[in-house]
């Protein structure tokens, strides 16, 4: 009896110690990347996210809006009443606007892709000749209505671009910022003649046609950056998907979607 009750006591123990075993050897759970982006670097980064799933494991979950401005969906409104972020992929100067009101880890951020302004028409409609600048200029006097985002691109548009025409005043009459929407999917229904974006955030877009970038003399080139905010659940997984996006190896598929990709700086 008595060594029939030690080879239970025996085998118990062994099977304690078994369980414990493999819950020590079990892995890590999961974590889930809390990501906020604006439109700009969208395409490239919707292409290399399941990739770093399926490298880790970790999960990423994605909030958009633009990197500026007062809508309920900017990045900075986002911040200000308390959403959760691990990584912010935004305009790198806007992302250097928050770093000095102190809201980004020291040393976090990092340089993505050059962004350039492109030019898109309706598909099928007449695509206008914006080779050189006295060309450009003339084809937005003979638009009849012209569109911009509310990020980047539509700021620098809106307040810089048509003045270094000299056409303010004949352009911003028949101009109008789209807010929280693509601005090519308005072009493809037909409710602006023109449209300015981002290459990066036209190229996805059906029934439009892309005329091409905005001339060098009047183009802004626009720096797309990552950086984790301070109080991030996730710093050390928010530190790998963002050397993940800025890998080499993944460059091609960065440039692909129409942005000029950058090693980390």
């Amino acid at each position: 009896m008595t060594t029939t009750l030690h080879r239970r006591t025996t085998l118990t123990r062994l099977a304690a110690g078994l369980l414990a075993g493999l819950v020590l050897a079990a892995p890590a759970r999961a974590a889930e990347v809390r990501v906020m982006i604006s439109g700009g670097f969208t395409a490239a980064y919707q292409a290399l996210v399941p990739g770093f799933e399926a490298k880790t494991g970790n999960k990423v979950n994605t909030a958009y809006g633009p990197s500026m401005g007062t809508a309920p969906e900017a990045i900075p409104v986002r911040l200000a009443r308390g959403e959760p972020a691990d990584v912010l992929i935004m305009v790198g100067y806007a992302l250097d606007g928050l770093d000095k009101e102190g809201k980004i880890a020291p040393g976090s951020k990092v340089a993505l892709a050059d962004s350039r302004i492109g030019l898109a028409v309706k598909a099928g409609a007449p695509v206008p000749d914006i080779h050189d600048l006295e060309h450009f200029k003339k084809a937005l006097l003979a638009a009849t209505s012209i569109a911009y985002s509310d990020s980047a691109s539509g700021v620098y548009i809106e307040k810089e671009m048509y003045r270094k025409l000299g056409l303010h005043d004949e352009l911003a009459k028949k101009s109008r910022m789209i807010v929280a929407e693509r601005v090519g999917n308005v072009v493809a229904r037909g409710d602006a003649e023109f449209g300015f974006q981002q290459l990066s955030e036209l190229k996805p877009v059906k029934g439009i046609t892309i005329v091409g970038p905005v001339p060098a003399a009047v183009q802004q080139v626009t720096v797309f950056s990552a950086g984790i905010p301070k109080g991030a659940a996730h710093p050390e997984e928010a530190k790998a998907l963002i050397a993940w996006l800025a890998a080499p190896k993944n460059a091609a598929t960065v440039a692909a979607t129409g942005l000029d990709p950058l090693k980390a700086r």
